[in-house]
């Protein structure tokens, strides 16, 4: 019955889909990737069985959306496919690093010491590219790695081999991160984005598991009370946060996509406090806030006639 009602309606008075403010799609993706340091945190397990069940886990949705890219628009450049292939495996070490860091100094601290990795980016893109570093980036530097320096606890306490542990780990991962981000940002075929993220997702799973096993080998049996984090780790952090963000990005100026991207870090730093009972102290509160405003100095209003500048300012995404 309801058939015939809407086939008898003109197709003027067929539905619209309700438009939704492209700023809000971005703090719905940030607000689900900011809670894969906590998932790592809840689940307590090794890097390796963390990254393991991050990208298989991920795999059979991202398969079903590749698919219908495919379909649509056929076969991604070999390339493409490539450059993608190449990234994962750094964002596998990424992944991994990133896991160790967490069981040593916390999710919220570790994912604000990784914001290194808005350094890299642009270096790469200065070294390789010749790309031209906007002269508000330089000055920010200086501050970032002050704000790190305070964020991470290391120096007031120099001596606490695992908290100077974690912290490299936790800038290892953020140089990783964005070898990955320059690598997959040097696709130029926008048209498979799904399928890049589908294959970058299967190297990272093997990177991942790999470099994790240092500490640990891979777990197929982590038990009834970690298995729910781990697949809300793949299905929220991985495939939900980045749907959202890559969603609506490209809708949004550059410089407004990397301030709002800017609340991850915050949001992962009070989850942290909440859900792990983390205890930062006021010092590293201090250091947090300075990297926050360092990140927004260096990546606000970046020049858009170099490529790099648009395509690699929303790096950052857990």
């Amino acid at each position: 019955m309801s058939i015939d009602i809407a086939s008898s309606k003109t197709s003027s008075a067929a539905p619209r889909p309700i438009p939704v403010d492209p700023r809000v799609l971005v703090l719905a993706g940030t607000l689900a990737i900011s809670s894969t340091g906590i998932f790592i945190g809840l689940a307590d397990v090794s890097p390796a069985t963390a990254t393991f069940f991050r990208c298989v886990v991920a795999l059979p949705v991202l398969a079903v959306l590749a698919r219908r890219e495919l379909v649509r628009r056929g076969r991604p450049p070999a390339r493409s496919v490539l450059m993608h292939a190449i990234g994962g495996l750094f964002l596998g070490v990424d992944f991994a690093l990133w896991s160790q860091s967490i069981s040593l100094i916390g999710a919220g601290i570790s994912t604000v010491v990784m914001s290194v990795q808005v350094v890299v980016v642009p270096v790469l893109a200065w070294m390789i590219l010749r790309a031209r570093v906007p002269g508000q980036f330089v000055l920010a530097v200086p501050v970032l790695f002050v704000g790190i320096a305070l964020a991470s606890g290391a120096v007031s306490n120099p001596h606490d081999q695992s908290l100077v542990l974690g912290v490299g780990l936790a800038l290892g991962s953020g140089v990783a991160y964005g070898v990955y981000i320059f690598t997959a940002g040097r696709d130029r075929d926008g048209a498979h984005s799904t399928t890049g993220v589908l294959v970058s997702t299967v190297t990272a799973g093997v990177s991942g598991s790999m470099v994790g096993s240092i500490w640990g080998a891979v777990d197929l049996t982590p038990g009834w009370r970690a298995v729910p984090w781990l697949i809300a780790l793949a299905v929220v952090g991985q495939v939900l946060g980045w749907m959202l963000i890559g969603h609506a990005l490209p809708s949004l100026p550059s410089e407004v996509g990397a301030t709002l991207l800017l609340v991850q870090p915050v949001l992962t730093v009070l989850l942290g406090v909440l859900i792990l009972r983390e205890k930062p102290t006021m010092m590293q509160f201090v250091g947090c806030t300075v990297v926050v405003i360092a990140i927004w100095g260096a990546t606000h209003r970046r020049p858009v006639e170099h490529s790099w500048g648009s395509r690699f300012s929303t790096g950052r995404a857990r």
